[in-house]
């Protein structure tokens, strides 16, 4: 049997790369994690709200700009999930 030729991401992936795309650039802009995460406008505002609900993100709203920026708890998230990627490579598994 062989795999789909489309694979999905898990949430914690999803997760992982949203903060990346904050990370990168300090505060970023929803359109540029939107590009970068590559996701949809919707599930992108989804998962924002639950990443700034979990304190991983932090919302900085200066009326007509909305940027994000990632918290102290946000930068451990990504390297615990480094940490997760590293061991299931180790074993030949995808996260």
């Amino acid at each position: 049997m062989s795999e789909p030729s489309q694979r999905y991401r898990s949430k914690g992936r999803i997760f992982a790369d949203i903060l990346r795309a904050v990370q990168r650039d300090g505060q970023a802009k929803v359109t540029h994690i939107l590009y970068e995460a590559n996701l949809s406008h919707e599930r992108l505002i989804k998962y924002l709200g639950q990443l700034e609900s979990s304190n991983l993100i932090q919302r900085h709203d200066d009326g007509d700009r909305l940027t994000y920026s990632i918290t102290k708890q946000g930068e451990t998230f990504i390297m615990e999930f480094r940490k997760m990627e590293q061991f299931a490579e180790a074993f030949g598994l995808d996260l």
